[in-house]
């Protein structure tokens, strides 16, 4: 076991499709749907913007991404509904392993999210998860997975990226974060090919609990 372990938030500890209830609630038979759209595209966004050097925080890019997603689905949404959603990925689910399996864990832990605070601390405060540290690339204004955002976690924990374990359900972070060298971790829980990037996880396990083993 690594010194030191730093988990991805979105979709590795917190699911982001808990939001599907309250979008089916809303719009009937389109919540399955505009959830995924919405993550599809709120992840576009933070490459592009990455891309452009045109930062904007997490809270913006996922109100942008919801409404955009609408849209193009032909929902109609306003102001009541957009807060709504956006108040949900503020007390998103912990997949089921997560809780028990942070006990368990005896390393220094912390979180690097693309998050940003309004949305991230929020999130981290409700769940009843401790962190030794939790990193936001607001601090960077740049998103994974760019080099400088793992380097973040080295330099807050204080331990050489050789000792650190980087465990993310994303696998174009998993990449990213193996790119930079650290010990990878991937949570395939949809049992997905490989990204083509040239990479390869150290461990690819189905949940949390298998990096326990």
């Amino acid at each position: 076991m690594p010194h030191a372990l730093v988990f991805d938030a979105y979709g590795t500890l917190f699911n982001v499709h808990s939001v599907q209830a309250r979008c089916e609630a809303l719009w009937p038979g389109k919540g399955a749907l505009l959830s995924q759209t919405w993550r599809a595209r709120q992840l576009e966004y933070t490459w592009q913007r990455s891309l452009m050097r045109r930062y904007a925080p997490f809270s913006q890019v996922t109100g942008d991404a919801l409404v955009y997603s609408c849209e193009l689905l032909g929902l109609k949404i306003g102001e009541q509904e957009k807060q709504a959603l956006m108040d949900e990925y503020r007390k998103l689910a912990l997949y089921p392993e997560v809780s028990n399996a942070m006990k368990k864990l005896k390393t220094k832990r912390a979180i690097l999210s693309n998050g940003s605070p309004d949305m991230l601390d929020p999130l981290v405060a409700q769940s009843g998860l401790s962190f030794d540290a939790v990193l936001s690339v607001d601090e960077l204004k740049v998103y994974k997975p760019a080099p400088e955002v793992y380097q973040l976690a080295v330099d807050r924990l204080k331990t050489p990226k050789e000792e650190i374990g980087f465990v993310s359900s994303n696998c174009w972070d998993a990449l990213g974060a193996k790119s930079f060298g650290f010990t990878v971790y991937w949570i395939n829980r949809a049992g997905a090919p490989l990204d083509r990037l040239g990479f390869q996880p150290d461990r690819i396990v189905k949940s949390l609990d298998e990096i326990l083993l």
